[in-house]
């Protein structure tokens, strides 16, 4: 349903829902309006309990472990607000961080005397050594946990979160992997990762309808974690199982149909190229890493890391000094320019911890190599 006035590079954003999703959408939201009592009783759980099963085959994960939430800033704050961190503990984090989730992490470490501790990790780097070496560097015997993405927001980088993962886990240190861009944009193994929690979007890379995100929680650790929202799952009596499907699933009254649409999007798009998803991130990567060296050249700059540190999303640094402003919700001045004067939308970071405003594309399969010249061209023209 994108606007056909509109050059859309912001895939990674909030993501773009096919209209054959958007329908199942509508189809189910009518079938729970038709009894709204007979679905939630008889229909709720059979139907989530199916959408977790092919979200886990899809990313080889443990459907038992396996929650849903509405965005990944949620499914995070669920595992930080359950943590029982004491004074001087030590949460890790990377200045690439998405603000939203780095947050959650100081509410909480401010909460208890702990502490948030701030890799500096620069834009750019020649290896995924480099940032492995800085992440492990700043562990100390106080680390108890790391947030590490699998792909930054507004740097586009991706993050050798599989090599992360497994040296922070042997140092004895828990991984929260931010999958926020994650299913549908690299390739996720929860099984093999054995991340201590993982949570990410689905309506991002794969096109659910917006609100449709899940939390993965690592089987010695389910016990653990509780829903932000306690419900009628707090007293129920069943086995443990039973208990955490029941906890996560039912936290009150809400429009299931975002998650119940999440099979059909991943057939719907995995059936649109031969190959299907091993296909569409491969095509999505090579077009994102032509359309930044695009834009490299309007910009007058070179390719910021090394290739095999771009998915489908780059991030290139916008000429000028001078001091950078705060994100807001309004966009940044130039990112408005581009939309208003040329009908481009793509986003501008000021990234007040670089020091910085970074531009970044996305790529998915709507788009093409033409769309990035004509961004170079009036960036050309605008600058």
């Amino acid at each position: 349903m994108l606007s056909r006035e509109t050059c859309f590079l912001n895939h990674g954003s909030f993501g773009a829902t096919p209209i054959a999703v958007l329908e199942e959408q509508s189809r189910l939201r009518g079938v729970i309006e038709s009894d709204p009592v007979r679905f939630f009783e008889r229909d709720y759980t059979p139907l989530i309990s199916s959408s977790i099963k092919k979200l886990a085959e899809f990313m080889s994960a443990d459907p038992g472990g396996m929650t849903f939430v509405k965005n990944t800033t949620e499914g995070v704050n669920t595992v930080l607000r359950s943590l029982e961190l004491r004074p001087g503990d030590e949460i890790l984090v990377t200045d690439h961080s998405y603000q939203a989730c780095w947050n959650a992490v100081d509410f909480v470490t401010e909460r208890s005397g702990a502490k948030t501790v701030v890799v500096q990790v620069p834009f750019r780097v020649g290896s995924e050594d480099e940032i492995v070496d800085l992440v492990m560097g700043s562990v100390t015997e106080r680390t108890v946990l790391a947030m590490v993405d699998t792909v930054t927001s507004a740097t586009g980088l991706r993050m050798p979160f599989e090599r992360l993962v497994q040296e922070l886990q042997v140092s004895g240190v828990d991984v929260l992997l931010d999958a926020a861009h994650g299913p549908g944009i690299v390739p996720l193994d929860l099984r093999d990762l054995d991340a201590a929690y993982c949570t990410g979007n689905c309506h991002k890379w794969l096109c659910t309808p917006k609100g449709s995100a899940f939390l993965h929680i690592r089987s010695d650790l389910k016990n653990t974690v509780r829903p932000l929202s306690i419900s009628h799952g707090a007293s129920f009596e069943g086995t443990e199982q039973e208990k955490f499907e029941f906890e996560f699933g039912w936290p009150g009254t809400q429009d299931p149909t975002p998650w119940l649409c999440i099979p059909l999007a991943i057939d719907f798009l995995g059936g649109l190229v031969e190959g299907g998803w091993p296909e569409i991130m491969e095509r999505n990567r090579a077009l994102a890493l032509e359309g930044r060296k695009i834009l490299c050249k309007a910009l007058g700059t070179t390719e910021p890391v090394p290739d095999s540190l771009v998915s489908s999303i780059a991030s290139v640094e916008m000429p000028g000094e001078g001091e950078v402003g705060p994100m807001s919700m309004e966009g940044d001045p130039y990112h408005n320019y581009l939309l208003d004067e040329f009908g481009i939308q793509v986003p501008v970071f000021p990234w007040r911890h670089h020091g910085r405003r970074y531009i970044r594309i996305s790529a998915q399969l709507y788009n093409s190599v033409e769309e990035y010249e004509f961004l170079a061209e009036c960036l050309e023209k605008s600058m």
